[in-house]
């Protein structure tokens, strides 16, 4: 629909009760969505608005701009800002270049428009005129669903351009796989650190290793999954699982073989299909084996290298677990002992739960959070950018008044609209450090911890949490076990237990002795 831009007369809400006695205050608003997309720049947003107001002697008192923000959703800081602004009863009019700068779809248009309607203030468009009549109740309406529809056209756009992509094997949206990169020409590359991750976790597993001990071997070593944590079973299947290490390029309903740089062969990755089934029919090696709950903190004393979970069946038939030591396991090089699974988690849980849930280390572990929390807050980087921001604020302030004196410049309006985004960004950014801080407090913690106190040890769900929160470390020796706990950021007690005569590694752990008292160590 074209509309005719000339002779159209003033847009005024309820400033026209003042009979001209008074200026007319507007806020104005810009938005764009996508860095991307061809939308028409915020600063071409705002000379057409300020032009529009010079011409209708309207007072713009202040500015709003989101950037790279939909206009389909309410999480627009600058917007919300601006709906909060106006119920202080300051402007007359929100101004804006077009209908679908302020919304993108017919609620929200309605829903913010009614409540800015309760504070006094109209919505007034520079570039499409729509007169306070029948007549432009429907044409607003109609304008909306344009706007609503491109939205939703957008959309469909996006999702041809991913088909597309996907037609010429290029890499769409989402997480890579371990072992691949983007390439210049957006496809996938092998990325080789990676890649011999993945070669190690087919080899590994058609070589027979179960999956809680390829995970040990692995976080022991270092390197972790494409999202950045540790190796899991879940992680490990889906590695083993994805046809993408053998070349297949997959996306929505695409499938092209040869469409990805192979890291492994089809024989390698059908021999650990082959493996995945027959585990899956033998429950004593199934995914779904014990929970080995030291995997990645339990280590020899002996060599050093980490403890993993195996299983074996006695003469009688009965299923045992065990924690071996790696380099005894796979290359003989050890002559540590296995120890029974059961055993060891619960002389470990017992332990924390005797040494580091007294009153005197519990006031000690809530002390350190809380005064951790505070340095963070006082010396991280929250401090910075808010320092950063009040900065820039200051320097636009300055700019406005510089403007407000008539002395009006195209390096002065660009030099705002470069202040504008600078301040946009630094307030966003402060937002997501202020979500990651916690803010517990001293008696939050020490309930908190006390509540431990009644658990029972023998309990596998109340020691997996004690062993998760409180040991970094365990370390296994014939007659005696060095632990060592952390109860804040770089601090840490090493307390050593011996075991008491009577009780070995193969006992029911049911007694345990301090050999020496816990040394403190930063």
């Amino acid at each position: 629909m074209a509309l005719a831009q000339s002779k159209k007369p003033p847009q005024r809400g309820n400033a026209e009760a003042k009979g001209g006695c008074e200026s007319i205050k507007a806020f104005i608003y810009g938005r764009y969505s996508d860095h991307r997309q061809k939308d028409t720049s915020i600063e071409q947003q705002f000379r057409e608005i300020r032009e529009h107001c010079q011409r209708e002697k309207i007072t713009i008192v202040g500015e709003y701009a989101d950037r790279a923000l939909s206009g389909k959703t309410d999480k627009r800081p600058e917007f919300q800002r601006m709906i909060h602004d106006c119920s202080k009863g300051r402007v007359d009019l929100v101004i804006c270049w077009k209908v679908d700068r302020f919304a993108r779809n017919r609620y929200d248009a309605a829903t913010y428009k009614a409540r800015l309607k309760k504070y006094g203030v109209k919505v007034i468009y520079v570039k499409e005129y729509i007169p306070d009549t029948p007549e432009g109740i429907l044409l607003e309406a109609v304008l909306e669903g344009s706007a609503e529809y491109y939205s939703a056209n957008l959309a469909q756009n996006i999702q041809r351009g991913m088909r597309e992509n996907a037609l010429q094997c290029k890499v769409n949206n989402g997480a890579l796989p371990l072992g691949y990169r983007k390439g210049p020409d957006g496809k996938f590359t092998i990325d080789p650190a990676g890649a011999a991750i993945v070669k190690d976790i087919f080899e590994m597993y058609t070589g027979g290793m179960k999956a809680v001990e390829i995970c040990a071997d692995l976080n022991s070593r270092g390197p972790r999954t494409a999202h950045g944590a540790q190796f899991n079973k879940n992680s490990l299947r889906s590695i083993l699982k994805n046809e993408r290490y053998i070349g297949v390029y997959q996306y929505a309903e695409v499938r092209i073989e040869g469409g990805v740089p192979a890291i492994i062969t089809k024989e390698m990755y059908d021999m650990a299909q082959e493996a995945i089934k027959k585990r899956a029919k033998a429950p004593a090696a199934s995914w779904a084996e014990a929970n080995y709950l030291l995997t990645g903190k339990l280590f020899c004393g002996l060599c050093g290298s980490s403890m993993i979970g195996e299983s074996g069946t006695s003469h009688t038939g009965t299923k045992h677990n065990y924690y071996t030591c790696s380099a005894r396991k796979r290359q003989k090089a050890c002559d540590k002992k296995p120890v029974k699974k059961d055993w060891i988690e619960e002389y470990v849980a017992r332990a924390v739960a005797e040494y580091a849930l007294t009153d005197e280390m519990i006031d000690l572990i809530s002390t350190n959070a809380v005064e951790l929390q505070r340095q963070e807050r006082e010396s991280g980087e929250l401090p910075a950018l808010k320092a950063q921001l009040k900065d820039v604020e200051r320097r636009r302030k300055n700019v406005y008044n510089a403007i407000e004196q008539g002395i009006a410049s195209r390096t002065l309006q660009e030099g705002l609209a470069g202040l504008e985004e600078q301040a946009a960004q630094l307030k966003d950014n402060i937002y997501h450090v202020e979500v990651q801080y916690t803010n517990i407090t001293k008696e939050d913690l020490t309930l908190w911890l006390e509540h431990f106190r009644s658990g029972d040890v023998k309990d596998p769900a109340y020691q997996e949490t004690l062993i998760n929160a409180f040991i970094t470390a365990v370390y296994v020796y014939d007659d005696h076990l060095k632990i060592v706990i952390r109860y804040a950021k770089d601090k840490k007690d090493e307390i050593t237990l011996s075991f008491v005569d009577g009780v070995d590694s193969g006992g029911d752990g049911s007694a345990f002795a301090i050999a020496s008292p816990p040394c403190n160590s930063p």
